[in-house]
């Protein structure tokens, strides 16, 4: 949703017990590999299943058929997914955030990664007009402003077909979410980016693409969609109840990197990884 002013959140008791937890080292035995997320936005699972492309991908290889989103509005779902915290915020105003997020933590390990984001123009994180939207932005709310990290999605093209970063993130802009247009349009989107992402080497070689959406259609059991596409991998569904923090805890996983926040004590989705 388009934000709706600004403010400042800087709790020491949420830092406290937002995302200051204790890391949990991942296992040294975990494989680093390229992971792609892309987000999507505001449909329940069975809303994002009518997309044909979609469909076909849930057929294919893994889904999570109980997860979960942990809050309405879209907001403290990105934050979620980045910091391992909603930081008890329950709008979608900007708010700046301390830097205990996964970019800084991505950074501070010498991981590379890129955070890209389509109809992001040369007016900034904050600025840039719709259809871009700075509250699927999450990576702005830390420090109050953008790393050099996030870029246009306009150079996802030449950095897979080049030197792909380790983590990628993708927020598509409020039409190809599909937070103001049809399922179908986000869906034709869907299938050409990941088509973009599964014909590069860096997913051929061990990589994993999540596919998720922010939150239902404003439901209260909030279950969302999430697909784990990964090479070589057939259909697996899951049964066991995953939210945002079990995805960030599983990317930190993956990345070999520590979990932040409540993603210290969430359960990774270790059952639809490729073995």
């Amino acid at each position: 949703m388009r934000l709706l002013g600004a403010a400042v959140v800087l709790l020491f008791a949420l830092v406290a017990t937002g995302c200051a937890h204790p890391q949990t080292q991942a296992s040294s035995s975990t494989q680093q590999r390229h992971v792609f997320v892309i987000v999507m936005e505001n449909h329940s699972a069975s809303e994002a299943l009518t997309g044909r492309f979609t469909s076909s991908l849930a057929r294919q290889y893994g889904v999570a058929e109980n997860y979960h989103a942990v809050a309405h509005p879209s907001v403290p779902n990105y934050l979620a997914l980045t910091s391992g915290s909603t930081w008890g915020i329950q709008d979608d105003s900007y708010h700046v955030l301390p830097t205990k997020d996964l970019g800084t933590q991505l950074s501070a390990a010498r991981i590379t990664w890129r955070a890209y984001m389509e109809s992001l123009t040369s007016r900034g994180c904050i600025d840039s007009p719709v259809p871009y939207d700075p509250g699927h932005n999450p990576f702005a709310y830390y420090g109050g402003k953008c790393p050099p990290n996030v870029v246009s999605l306009t150079d996802l093209t030449s950095d897979l077909s080049g030197s792909t970063p380790q983590f990628v993130w993708i927020t598509p802009d409020m039409c190809h979410d599909t937070h103001d247009c049809a399922v179908s349009v986000g869906d034709a989107w869907l299938q050409q980016q990941v088509g973009q992402i599964t014909a590069s080497a860096a997913w051929k070689s061990g990589g994993v693409l999540f596919i998720t959406w922010d939150e239902d259609d404003g439901g209260t059991d909030n279950q969302v969609l999430t697909l784990v596409v990964a090479p070589g991998v057939s259909h697996r569904a899951s049964t066991k109840r995953y939210t945002h923090y079990s995805l960030l805890a599983t990317m930190e996983d993956v990345l070999g990197v520590g979990r932040l926040g409540q993603a210290s004590s969430a359960a990774p989705m270790t059952d639809l990884l490729p073995s």
